[in-house]
């Protein structure tokens, strides 16, 4: 699985009941021509949902928004992609961002916006001692702005 091969793992959450996701797992498999690979957690009385705000409060109390969170091994939420019922969501975006928080993690490095794997990055503004900034990024940096550092992804 593409997660697993980042150290991620994929869990889905949903208000409507077991029977139903069962249902919604043939539908899917016999349309999309895929194999569901991932859980999904009934949560018919919505404690889930509603601690992660994840049913509008104009809405129809049983169609959540469609929410992606990016949860770190210690349990912080570092991410949250939001998509209204009606609205597909984009896989690649969601591999971008993982990407991208586990390339910070490793490297000290934020990643600009429409970055893709492979593209340059930023050297985060905290590092400042140009010695650590030499040895952590070896492929060298231009400095457009003294917190504006851009350099060659460090593990590509």
């Amino acid at each position: 699985m593409i997660y697993g091969k980042r150290g991620a793992k994929a869990l889905a959450i949903s208000v409507d009941s077991v029977e139903s996701h069962k249902d919604w797992i043939k539908d899917i498999e016999d349309t999309q021509d895929v194999r569901m690979n991932f859980p999904i957690v009934a949560d018919p009385d919505q404690k889930v949902a509603n601690l992660y705000n994840m049913i509008h409060p104009e809405a129809d109390a049983k169609v959540t928004v469609r929410s992606v969170f990016f949860i770190d091994p210690n349990k912080k939420v570092r991410a949250t992609i939001t998509y209204p019922p009606a609205t597909g969501r984009n896989f690649d975006e969601v591999l971008r961002v993982l990407d991208g928080l586990q390339l910070t993690d490793g490297y000290q490095v934020a990643t600009p916006g429409n970055w893709k794997d492979g593209d340059d990055v930023v050297i985060v503004p905290s590092i400042t001692d140009p010695k650590e900034i030499a040895e952590k990024f070896p492929k060298g940096h231009t400095e457009l702005r003294p917190y504006l550092r851009i350099t060659p992804q460090p593990n590509k």
